[in-house]
Formats: structure tokens, sequence, C-alpha cells
């Protein structure tokens, strides 16, 4: 998501608190070698594709990531484009147009690359979960509750629905984050919907869960893990002081159904999805890194992609990507993690 007007108002008096906290500790660099956190260490960060673009198409505004079945990265742009990505250059191979049914472009955010090589494509803007061909075309169309759906047709905040998109191990449960609270619900708690594939290959309505952010923050993105858990990015922004991003491990598995409460407002009976701070990225070395506007640490940016690319000695590769929105004064930048989960 674009960061617009929407997420800063509501957020915009209690992320100043936090990313000021934060800006106090950006010239503290880790104890030890590259480490955010005894949890997450950065191996590096690159800048290769910032302001570039490939046959025609500008390369950025990027909200998502994912493994293809090749071992090549899948980048999607909100601008209803899916760019294929060297997996080790991140040299762009391919790019490909996306659509709704009727032509227009869509608010593209979240990507989830299936076990057939289909995608799976969450857009903010209904909001909607389409399935398509390697080539493009619309395959499916999945169920949305109608409570998650924009107002007036349902209770969510424009811009602020669908951001974050993935498949649990074993193939058989989709799910999808939404970035920002519905009407009537907690300011710190957002809902992540699930869905169950069925034998004909289609997807139907599951479980629903309460998340509940730091406050001021929304979640850009999320990815499963092996065994089930999440990782959740947290971020916001605060103009004149930058970014917050804070990844965290969360496990939905005993976690409240809330498909069917009206209100989330912290009631007891509902127990909302775990989660365990990994690391406010704040606090990871900033390796030379330059920011074109303030930031509490140059390394960061508006960080919206996450894909989980495997696994070495016991730590999960991770890649993050920010949406530079097209703006001069923001930077398409990957980062490469390790985490220990």
């Amino acid at each position: 998501m674009r960061m617009r007007t929407a997420l800063a108002t509501f957020t915009a008096a209690l992320a100043a608190a936090t990313c000021l906290t934060a800006a106090g500790t950006a010239g503290a660099a880790p104890a030890r070698g590259n480490a955010c956190s005894p949890a997450v260490s950065i191996d590096r960060f690159s800048d290769a594709l910032d302001k570039t673009t490939y046959e025609g198409t500008f390369v950025g505004n990027f909200s998502a990531l994912a493994v293809d079945r090749d071992g090549s990265l899948a980048a999607l742009s909100d601008r209803s484009a899916l760019f294929g990505l060297d997996a080790k250059t991140l040299r762009p191979t391919s790019v490909v147009p996306l659509a709704d049914e009727k032509g227009a472009q869509l608010d593209s955010e979240g990507l989830v690359v299936d076990r057939d090589g289909t995608r799976l494509v969450s857009s903010e803007t209904e909001p909607s979960v389409r399935r398509y061909s390697r080539d493009g075309r619309i395959l499916d169309r999945l169920p949305v509750p109608s409570a998650l759906l924009v107002a007036p047709a349902g209770r969510a905040t424009n811009n602020l629905t669908f951001e974050g998109l993935t498949l649990l191990p074993g193939g058989r449960t989709l799910l999808a984050a939404m970035e920002g609270p519905l009407s009537g619900d907690a300011a710190d708690t957002v809902r992540f919907q699930t869905w169950q594939r069925t034998k004909g290959g289609h997807f139907r309505l599951s479980a629903q869960y309460a998340y509940r952010t730091d406050p001021g923050l929304g979640v850009p993105e999320v990815q499963a893990t092996p065994d089930g858990r999440l990782l959740v990015l947290e971020r916001g922004f605060t103009a004149g002081v930058g970014n917050t991003v804070r990844l965290y491990l969360a496990d939905p598995r005993h976690a409240t159904d809330t498909g069917g409460v009206e209100n989330l407002t912290g009631q007891k009976g509902v127990r909302p999805i775990n989660k365990t701070l990994l690391a406010d990225l704040v606090d990871c070395p900033s390796l030379g890194a330059t920011a074109k506007q303030p930031q509490p640490n140059p390394l960061l940016d508006n960080i919206e992609g996450m894909a989980i690319t495997g696994r070495d000695r016991g730590r999960l590769k991770v890649v993050l990507v920010s949406d530079d929105n097209q703006n001069p004064a923001q930077t398409t930048r990957f980062y490469h993690l390790r985490v220990r989960t």
C-alpha cells in the first residue's frame, strides 16, 4: 500500500511517540556482527533496482514477494505488474500485467505462488483475492466476508484492507491480513481471514482471527513459517521522523475464530493471535545505507514485501523489499535477513 493519508490520520499521534523513541537509539550499532536483535541479523541490502525500468515498465512500487516454482523471485507491484527476478542478482527477467475482470488496474498488495504455479493476488481496493495464470489471465475469485469490504459495502477503510497473503504449510489454508481495523473494532486490532482449499481446487471461507498491532502500526505483510506459525511485519510512518518497521513471530493455532464476532474491542473470551517481537529494524546496523528523507535509521524505508527463501544453519533466510511509491524521496531496497524462530 502507498502510505496514504488514511493510515497516517488514525495513527499519527500514537506513532510519533513510538518513532521518536526509536530515533533516539538509531545510532547504536548491535553488539555483535550484523545483528538487529538476538533473533535477527541482516546480511546485506541492495538498491540496484531503484528507479529503473524493464521493457518499458517502471521497476518499483513493490508490495509483495514470493518464491516461484523455479527458485526465482516473483515481485508484485501495486500498479498491477508482476515481475520475475533473478534470485541472486535481482535482475528482472519478465513482467506480466495484471487487471480485474473489466480490464482495470488493481491496487495489488499480496502474492502467493501456488503449488501449480498459478498466482494468488490480493487487491486492497474492494478488497479481493484472485487467482491468475502465469500469463496474467484470471482463473478464479475468492469469496470475501461482507464486513471486510470497503465502506459503505462493509466496514473496512479504503487502502487499509488485504495487504499480506500467505499459504500455510500443506497448501490447504490461505491467509490474508488486513492492514488496518474495521469500523467498530479497536484501533489496535486487525483481522486475519483464512480460506480452505476444496476438492475442486477452489477456496471456501474459513476461520478468522484477531491480531493486535503495536500502537500506531499496521500490517503490510505476513508469511507462513515451515512449522505453521507466521512472520508478521508491522509498519508505520511519521512525517519528519520516518518509518517504524518491526518483525514479529505469531502463532494463530490457539486464537479464537472471530468470524462471528461483530466488534473486536478487547473483550474477554476472544483470544487474539499470540505474537513475539523478533526485531525492531531500527536496531539493525545501517551497513552504509543512505536515506532520501528523515529516518531513525538510514537503512529503513517503506518496507512492504517479504518472502522466506530457504534455511541456513537453523535460521530462515528472509528477503524484504520496500515500496518506493515511484517517489524521488523513497527507495526500492531489498534486505536479506536471517531469522531464528
